[in-house]
Order: structure tokens, then C-alpha cells, then sequence
């Protein structure tokens, strides 16, 4: 679309809508080590967010705020809970969610992929597509997420890069639209030819810019590196013309095609190609689903869901911020929300936008836009707020663990606090507890065993409740229900020593093994048992 033709467009459009059309909401998905989170820094960087990689001034000093701000993912170089930073770029209001790596997580940034409209997808060059890649893509697909694809790392030894596409092609069922080409490979690396206009983007000198690529030509570039075959460079770019099919946005838009950048975010080249990308490609805000009709982000009534809550991000105030997607309309500083699972009013007294750990009140906010919402504990993953309507956005779930362990406290006098502490955890969505209808102490469960070490790790530092877990009976969890309520008590009352509650007092069986959860369903009539709760089942 023209210039000419984008003005006249937003002169029709309402303040509004034109604001909603600026928005562009994005996750950054990868297997560990590839790169995301330098990714993020130089993300930030350009959009001015931050002056140097990985610092930020705040209050006249440099303070370190990166994206993976808690001890244990510092110590361990891993990110583990989804950050969200929101910056400005030519025009564009980025709201960028950086999720957990680590497939232990996959809870966690199964949420988060339900507030964006769109992905980039960071592959290291020398290995393609890996497995957590792969399990992140499919979540992608069953959402209609539109996938950007950034292939990093390039200036180091790189495998094939028509392979890496033929691989992507294969593997993920995506057509794939090089946006750049890289001009030679690990050391040799020299740059990006872009597709389009044919300028070239040097390594040296112009990595960091933005805007048209410099005229140069092929055989000119190899007087500055003898290793470059010019020709063979040359015969690259005409095949990619040919074999690759030409960008498609509505196909983007749809899921079937991804744009492929190529760069390095370490040496911070191809990142702001990336930025203009997103802004140029990526959709504005969708439409979202709720249980009783699909609400468009332009409308003027205020609708949001939270799809995160995170407790002492700032451990000097044991502060609890619930992450909230707007759907629709404005949010207002001091505005009214109705908590629709409670059915009571709550103020949005200083709404938050974020960068890493720091913050600032939003005085308003439209749809697409992602904010925190301090609370006390009175929003939980999952709910809805609107400015009076009684709908509930679904698809926010909650995952059977496939670990389950009680907690053993050193010290019993503990017992009320750590009740607490895993309570303010569980609706956190760190773990899921159950606690036993039998009196029995709690359970936690998690899907891999680092959810236990940041469990550990964070009562010990935030609570003063140095813990321990031991292997508890059950290894299996799963939510029942029954059309006939009856017939869940009856139930629940002949397996008393095997049901739990939730942390929503939603009813769970628990079970030994798969043997004996596949025994007891098959003489449950009429019980129906789920792995996944949906938030729609909720309140």
C-alpha cells in the first residue's frame, strides 16, 4: 500500500482505530542458545528502549535490566518467566513478550503465545530447526500465529543456508520468502543482499542502520574479502529469485508462509531489518475469541484477559503484577473494570507499562497493548476484565503436570506461611498445588524438573521457607467433571484418598501410574478426565 494511500486510511479511521492499527504484539520463540535474548537486547536497542545492550538509565544510573532479571536465570543463563517490554519505532507501538526457553516452562509460554498476534522465530544457524523450536511452532499453528523467521549467528560457521530453508519448508509445512540473503558465510560473512530493491547491508560500518541498503555491487564487495567468490554469490541471489515464491501477505497473515531474515544479533546486524519487518508485515491486533461472541480490538468498550501473574519483581515491595492483554478499547488510568469471575468492580488505579524490570504508569492503553496491573492477589491467570460486559475470553489453559511432589518443610512451625506461599505460587502459575480432600498435605506439580528448582529457590529467597520434595505416591493428575453432578460426588466420595482440589477448588484425580488411571476410567461412567483446563471452566 502506498504512502498516499495509508494517510487517506487513517484519516478515515477513528482516534481509535488508528491507534489499535500501530500496535503490534509479538512473541520471541527458539530452542535454548539460539540467541533469543541477545535478540531482545538489540530489539530494544533500536527501538531505543535502552542506550547500551543490556543497561538502561533509570533515576540518573545505569542498572542492569535484562530481560532475564531473577537469580536463578542469571546463575544459570536460561530465561524461565516471560518478560514483557514495551518501546516505539517508526510509527509502531512494539509490545515485545520474551518467553521462557527452556521446554520446563512450556505452561508458561503456552499462556503468553495466547496474548500476541504474531511470532519471530530465532534459529541458530549451525543447527536449524531443534526440537523446542518445533513443539513452539506447533503451538503457533493451532492459534494462527503469523511466524517471522530470523536466522541468527550467521558470522559464525553456518550450515547450508538452502538446506536451512529446505529444512523449515519440511519440517514445519511453511513456504518460505527470504527478505535478505546473506553475502558470505561465518568469518567470510560479510553482509545481506536485500531481495527486494538489491541494496547490500555491510557487516562493517552499516550493521546497525536502518532504511535502504547501500548500492554495491557483487563483484565490488570481493576486493574487500579475497575468500568472497563473487560469482558464486551471484548465482545464489538468481536462484533464490527463481525457486522462492514471492512474499505473500495474506498468506503470512494466514500461517503458510514466513519471511526469513538473516543477521547476527550478537554483532547487532539484521536486527533493525527485523524491527522494520515486523512493523511493515506483522498484523495489528485480532480479533479474540470469548464464550459468548468474537470481540474486535476496534471496538470502543475496554476488554482484557490476564495470561500472567508475577509476584516480587520488585522484591523491596513484595509486589504482584497481573499481565493483561488488551482485546478492545482504551484502558484509563483510575478507570473501572469489572472482574467478571467475581462479578465485582475493581480501579485501575496505576496500570503499568513495562521494560524488563522497570516501569512506568500508563495513563492509557489500547487493544494490543500488554499491562501490568498491580493486585493483591484478587486476579488470577485466566480472568477477564471488561468495562461491564459478561464475557470471558477462552483459550488461556492450564496443563496436567507430568511431575508431582510434596513439599517438606524443615521447620513445622512454618506450615500456615508455606500454605500461603505456595497459594500466591500456584495462581501465579509457578506450579499447580493440590491439596487432598483427606487431609493429607499439599501436592505440587510441574512439567519438568526445573519448575522445582525455581520453586526451591524462590521460598527460600522471597519466603524464608527453605523446602525440600520427596516422591509422593501419585505421579499422575487429571480434572474431572460430570454432566451428572450426582455422579461426581459419588465418585469423588469412593476415591476420597486420590481427589484434590485445585487452586480454583476445581476437582483433580489423582493417580499412581498410567495403569491405574486408565483402570479407574474405564469404570467411571459418565466422569470425564482431562488433561487441559481451559479458563472458560473456571469461577
Amino acid at each position: 500500500m502506498s504512502d498516499i494511500a495509508l494517510s487517506a486510511d487513517s484519516a478515515a479511521r477513528s482516534p481509535l482505530a488508528t491507534e489499535v492499527a500501530r500496535r503490534r504484539t509479538f512473541a520471541i520463540i527458539s530452542h535454548p542458545d539460539a540467541g533469543k535474548t541477545t535478540l531482545t537486547e538489540k530489539l530494544l536497542l533500536f527501538g531505543g528502549a535502552i542506550n547500551l545492550a543490556g543497561q538502561v538509565k533509570a533515576k540518573g544510573e545505569r542498572r542492569n535490566t535484562r530481560s532475564d532479571w531473577m537469580k536463578i536465570e542469571r546463575d544459570r543463563g536460561i530465561s524461565v518467566v516471560t518478560s514483557v517490554m514495551t518501546f516505539e519505532f517508526q510509527g509502531h507501538v512494539f509490545n515485545l513478550l520474551d518467553t521462557p526457553g527452556h521446554e520446563d516452562f512450556s505452561e508458561d509460554t503456552y499462556r503468553t503465545l495466547t496474548a500476541v498476534d504474531s511470532a519471530v522465530m530465532v534459529i541458530d544457524a549451525a543447527k536449524g530447526i531443534e526440537a523446542r523450536t518445533l513443539k513452539l511452532i506447533e503451538v503457533c499453528r493451532l492459534r494462527d500465529i503469523p511466524i517471522i523467521t530470523f536466522v541468527n549467528k550467521m558470522d559464525r560457521e553456518s550450515r547450508d543456508v538452502f538446506d536451512l530453508l529446505d529444512e523449515i519448508e519440511k519440517t514445519l509445512a511453511l513456504d518460505t520468502t527470504p527478505i535478505n540473503w546473506p553475502v558470505g558465510r561465518g568469518r567470510d560473512f560479510m553482509g545481506t543482499y536485500d531481495i527486494e530493491t538489491g541494496g547490500i547491508r555491510l557487516l562493517e560500518g552499516g550493521g546497525a542502520k536502518t532504511g535502504a541498503a547501500e548500492k554495491i555491487e557483487i563483484s565490488d564487495l570481493a576486493g574487500r574479502n579475497p575468500n568472497l567468490d563473487a560469482s558464486e554469490v551471484a548465482d545464489e541471489l538468481e536462484l533464490v529469485k527463481e525457486a522462492s515464491k514471492p512474499f505473500d501477505l495474506q498468506s503470512f497473515r494466514e500461517g503458510h508462509m514466513t519471511p526469513v531474515y538473516f543477521g547476527s544479533a550478537l554483532r547487532n546486524f539484521g536486527v533493525g531489518d527485523l524491527l522494520e519487518g515486523l512493523g511493515r508485515f506483522a498484523p495489528s491486533p485480532r480479533a479474540q475469541e470469548s464464550n459468548l461472541r468474537k470481540v474486535e480490538a476496534d471496538e470502543p468498550r475496554m476488554s482484557a484477559f490476564v495470561f500472567k501473574i508475577q509476584a516480587n519483581m520488585d522484591p523491596n515491595h513484595r509486589d504482584r503484577i497481573a499481565f493483561a492483554r488488551l482485546c478492545s478499547g482504551k484502558l484509563t488510568r483510575g478507570m473501572k473494570a469489572k472482574l467478571v469471575r467475581t462479578g465485582k468492580n475493581m480501579s485501575l488505579s496505576s496500570p503499568q507499562f513495562f521494560f524488563a524490570q522497570d516501569r512506568a504508569i500508563a495513563d492509557e492503553a489500547y487493544a494490543g497493548d500488554v499491562v501490568g496491573i498491580p493486585n493483591h492477589g484478587t486476579l488470577r491467570i485466566g480472568d477477564t476484565l471488561t468495562d461491564g460486559e459478561d464475557i470471558t475470553f477462552i483459550g488461556v489453559p492450564s496443563f496436567a503436570p507430568e511431575i508431582v511432589r510434596r513439599v517438606r518443610l524443615g521447620d513445622a512451625m512454618k506450615a500456615k506461611k508455606l500454605k500461603e506461599a505456595l497459594q500466591q505460587m500456584s495462581e501465579e502459575g509457578v506450579v499447580q498445588v493440590f491439596r487432598p480432600r483427606d487431609g493429607a498435605p499439599a501436592l505440587v506439580g510441574v512439567v519438568g524438573p526445573l519448575q522445582l528448582d525455581v520453586l526451591k529457590a524462590r521460598l527460600d529467597a522471597e519466603y524464608q521457607l527453605p523446602v525440600s520434595f520427596e516422591v509422593s505416591e501419585f505421579s499422575l493428575a487429571r480434572w474431572i467433571s460430570s454432566d451428572d453432578k450426582k455422579k461426581l460426588e459419588t465418585f469423588m466420595s469412593n476415591n476420597n484418598s486420590g481427589v484434590a482440589d485445585d487452586v480454583d477448588g476445581d476437582p483433580v484425580f489423582l493417580a499412581k501410574n498410567d495403569f491405574y488411571l486408565n483402570y479407574t476410567k474405564e469404570r467411571a461412567e459418565g466422569i470425564v478426565f482431562s488433561d487441559i483446563k481451559d479458563v472458560k471452566k473456571q469461577g
